[in-house]
């Protein structure tokens, strides 16, 4: 009966999601019900196993959520962002303007502006340039996707993004696991999405296929929207409802000047990890106030803390005159990191209140059964768990809290290096997540102005297929050549 109570709360969860009900609500709830299944005491479940595992999935990574969302909400009311999707428009025009589209939301999501911001900036300019250019607005979506949420998210080494980070405290790691195996994933990605989408748009041509009559939708009602707040809030670290809170600046920033916080970010992140972080004496760390930890299990999540701060700083000295409403600007990017920390946070408590049970020995043993050894089955618990939450972060977070000390001590014993089960973990997790309830999908496409049954098939083929190729290669080449 354990067994079955938790496949039951797991679908109980991802139907409800689905329907738009709110994680915070459900995750205890399923969690609950798995229990009660079990025979086990529900109060104490909920209070002693959901409650310390979501707290501290808070207490280790809100600040993050915190700093990324506050830097993403500063590029875009500076005009930040703007001035660099326009750069891209001008240099590539029209004629090539999936390629300005990819790159967009490429260079701002791995210069650590949040996904959702991304979105609401890129989608505009997006829909314009394939207006110019003729190209059907059902491709739109996919080209944003794969600019914002593949090889930026899972694969490059040093991007900022939570799921990157997610995995450090786990294995020890750095931003940077395995930056070799990450670039290699990367061009994958990127090349296998390009060509999809060009493939695509000489379809679309042929066939004299236009960019088509819908309606543009203003992001401000798709922010505001509740079905797509709730599913969108366990998807990325930003509350779409934030987006049109605070003033936009009248002016947009020179080129430079817009850059340069990204810079910073990227620049910051790599010096902490492999030059300040490695010398850095931390002893105190070990004591009792300070959690009995290590540098190694925090030092990581230190590294971006310092460079999101850094460019915080940054963005505001360059841009201070240019941020009208300076006090609801950063509000608002205070406050839409609460519910996404929340909601990731109740998935995780929802993981251990399932791990807890006896019948998730079973699930155990089957996961670490899988053929291909322990990066194979790192890769099928990540892909699996993000596919049914909807999260890259929250399913990548389950797996880890429940098998990450089990798939570390495997790796040891074989050799393996905990950067490649790092980087395996975040590309597994960034894998599946992008299935049609994905709360990105569904606000990519209402932002767009476009439909599932339009423009799902060519984001499945680079949202999930690229990174699978990519996946395999990484499993491939790490099994033989190590992390490197």
């Amino acid at each position: 009966m354990s067994l079955f109570g938790i496949l039951l709360a797991l679908a109980l969860l991802v139907w409800l999601t689905y329907r738009g009900w709110s994680t915070l609500l459900l995750a205890p709830a399923a969690a609950l019900l798995a229990a009660a299944f079990a025979g086990g005491p529900l109060l104490a479940h909920w209070t002693q196993v959901f409650m310390p595992s979501a707290a501290g999935f808070v207490a280790q990574f809100f600040p993050l959520f915190l700093l990324g969302a506050l830097f993403g909400k500063l590029m875009a009311d500076s005009g930040s962002v703007t001035a660099i999707a326009n750069l891209l428009t001008r240099r590539l025009g029209a004629q090539r303007a999936m390629l300005a589209v990819v790159l967009a939301g490429a260079m701002v999501t791995y210069g650590g502006v949040s996904l959702f911001v991304a979105f609401f900036v890129v989608a505009p300019m997006a829909l314009a340039l394939f207006r110019a250019a003729h190209i059907p607005r059902r491709l739109a979506p996919a080209a944003i996707m794969l600019g914002t949420s593949t090889f930026t998210m899972s694969a490059l080494p040093g991007t900022p993004a939570i799921q990157n980070a997610i995995p450090m405290p786990f294995f020890g790691t750095t931003p940077f696991a395995a930056p070799g195996l990450g670039i290699i994933a990367s061009v994958i990605m990127l090349v296998f999405g390009l060509w999809w989408l060009a493939r695509a748009e000489r379809s679309a041509r042929m066939a004299g296929e236009g960019f088509g009559d819908a309606t543009d939708v203003p992001v401000e009602e798709v922010a505001e929207q509740e079905l797509v707040r709730e599913r969108a809030s366990v998807a990325r670290e930003f509350d779409p409802a934030e987006a049109p809170r605070g003033k936009r600046s009248s002016t947009i920033p020179s080129t430079p000047v817009a850059l340069t916080p990204l810079i910073v970010v990227v620049t910051v992140n790599l010096l902490m990890s492999l030059v300040v972080l490695p010398r850095w004496h931390a002893n105190y760390l070990a004591e009792p106030h300070f959690g009995a930890t290590s540098l190694a299990a925090v030092g990581g999540v230190w590294a971006v803390l310092v460079a999101l701060a850094a460019a915080i700083v940054c963005v505001l000295a360059l841009n201070v005159r240019r941020l009208p409403s300076l006090r609801e600007t950063m509000g608002a990017g205070a406050h839409a990191a609460v519910l996404p920390a929340l909601s990731v946070a109740s998935l995780v408590g929802f993981g251990s209140v399932v791990a807890a049970q006896p019948g998730f020995a079973l699930v155990r043993d089957w996961v670490l059964s899988i053929e291909g050894g322990p990066l194979v089955s790192l890769a099928v618990s990540t892909n699996l768990l993000a596919a049914l939450t909807g999260s890259a972060s929250g399913g990548m977070t389950i797996a880890l809290e429940a098998l990450g000390s089990t798939y570390l001590a495997i790796a040891q014993s074989a050799g393996i290096d905990p950067a490649l089960l790092h980087r395996v973990a975040v590309m597994g997790s960034g894998t599946l997540d992008v299935l049609p309830h994905n709360g990105a999908v569904v606000t990519l496409l209402a932002v767009c102005g476009a439909t599932h049954r339009d423009s799902y098939r060519d984001i499945a083929l680079v949202g999930i297929v690229g990174p699978i190729l990519a996946l395999v290669a990484v499993i491939v080449l790490g099994g033989l050549l190590g992390s490197f």
